[in-house]
């Protein structure tokens, strides 16, 4: 096996966005990656990206060899992005279609192979293009900063500029688990096409194990698709078509013979055996069976992250993506209080206790419609709280760290609503 280039020239040895992104595509230390430089002896080169704008700023990675695929890479769906992105884009896209003459003021970087490796072997790209059926594909990818709870996508295109897929890079505990539910989720909803009020899911076109990772790869979005407004008011019938999957309302359940209350019960009793936090979470569960555990409300799935900006319309029907987090057996109004609480914390940077009281008045203004009666609509209130905190724990007993803006902060906020 040969070892990697020097650090001087392989982006895999740094600790910013680039290094952590190129270390997920390009595991491998056969695979040579060297920025305006000759492959290594021994090595032929396979492909080439232009990094952008910098080595030192890196955001993007543009195939070069297909201008095409190059801009396709920067422009496709650049509807769905904000206007100071979608303008640097369309700049960006603009050059791509030159080749390497348009992207020739950024630097190179040439991904190469030993003599005689077949690369699909070795690269993910060459992988995948052999299990979406032989057609050569170029991959490109962004860059961000260095996420545990991130996953590398890489874009895939053909030479001439479709979009064949978009593959999601489960590459620790936590992301692999994430990758694994959407390609789960992915293909029990491909019955849900079609169906009254449901939002169109992509289809999973493949999933696959790689290199320790677990690789999802999702057909693209419709290339007309547009974005739901920010500040678009609740879909009601969307929320209650995901949650019943179509079919009629369940009969309401008590929380306390539930077995979603069973499973916040286990998980925090496994988060109690993590630290002391995870005491404080059976406390919670506890107060909230308590609190509403006589409280009958209606049970069903929900998507897990309805938010704006992982929805758009097409063809006059809804399109929702992101299925990483979708699940069964909860109260019916959790995405509905997901909508309320992430438009508080993460559009308006509104801290949890603020994001929180978003929800109520979410839920107090719109709950009748999805059925819930007052003391319906404090359930599910105070049960999403606790199972946002859970999902917080989760991810970072699998490696991700925990979410600042959530922990320790949202749990002194539940024990806050239970006293009160």
């Amino acid at each position: 096996m040969t070892t990697r280039v020097g650090p001087a020239t392989d982006p895999r040895s740094r600790v910013d966005g680039l290094g952590w992104v190129s270390r997920a595509v390009f595991p491998d230390d056969r695979v040579g990656l060297t920025v305006a430089g000759a492959p290594p002896a021994g090595h032929q080169a396979v492909a080439r990206y232009a990094v952008v704008p910098s080595v030192a700023r890196a955001r993007f990675l543009v195939p070069l060899g297909a201008p095409r695929a190059g801009a396709a890479s920067l422009l496709a769906y650049n509807a769905l992005r904000p206007p100071k992105v979608r303008a640097l884009r369309a700049v960006l896209g603009g050059l791509a279609r030159f080749g390497r003459v348009g992207l020739a003021p950024f630097p190179t970087l040439t991904v190469s192979v030993p003599a005689g490796v077949p690369a699909a072997e070795l690269l993910l790209s060459e992988r995948l293009s052999a299990d979406l059926g032989d057609t050569p594909l170029l991959a490109a990818f962004g860059v961000r900063p260095p996420d545990p709870n991130g996953k590398p996508t890489l874009q895939l295109f053909s030479a001439d500029g479709r979009p064949r897929g978009y593959a999601k890079i489960g590459w620790n505990d936590a992301t692999r688990a994430l990758v694994s539910a959407e390609a789960a989720a992915l293909r029990a909803l491909r019955e849900m096409v079609g169906v009254a009020d449901h939002p169109t899911p992509p289809r999973l076109l493949t999933e696959t194990s790689w290199a320790g990772q677990v690789v999802a790869v999702i057909e693209p979005l419709p290339p007309a698709v547009r974005g739901v407004p920010v500040d678009d008011p609740p879909r009601i019938a969307a929320l209650l078509a995901v949650a019943r999957r179509g079919g009629p309302a369940g009969t309401p359940r008590p929380l306390v013979d539930s077995t979603f209350l069973r499973r916040l019960a286990d998980q925090a009793g496994r988060a109690a055996a993590t630290g002391p936090a995870g005491a404080r979470a059976v406390a919670a569960v506890s107060a909230l069976a308590r609190r509403h555990g006589d409280t009958s409300v209606e049970f069903g799935h929900w998507h897990g992250d309805w938010v704006p900006w992982n929805l758009g319309w097409h063809a006059g029907r809804l399109v929702a993506w992101d299925w990483e987090h979708s699940g069964p057996d909860v109260p019916v109004g959790f995405d509905l209080a997901h909508d309320a609480f992430q438009r508080a914390l993460v559009l308006r940077g509104e801290p949890a206790d603020a994001a929180a009281a978003a929800v109520d008045g979410y839920l107090s203004r719109h709950g009748e419609r999805l059925g819930l009666d007052a003391a319906q609509c404090r359930l599910v209130v105070d049960a999403y709280l606790v199972e946002m905190w859970l999902r917080t724990w989760r991810l970072a007993d699998a490696g991700a760290g925990w979410n600042a803006a959530l922990h320790p902060a949202l749990l002194d906020v539940i024990e806050k609503r239970h006293s009160g």
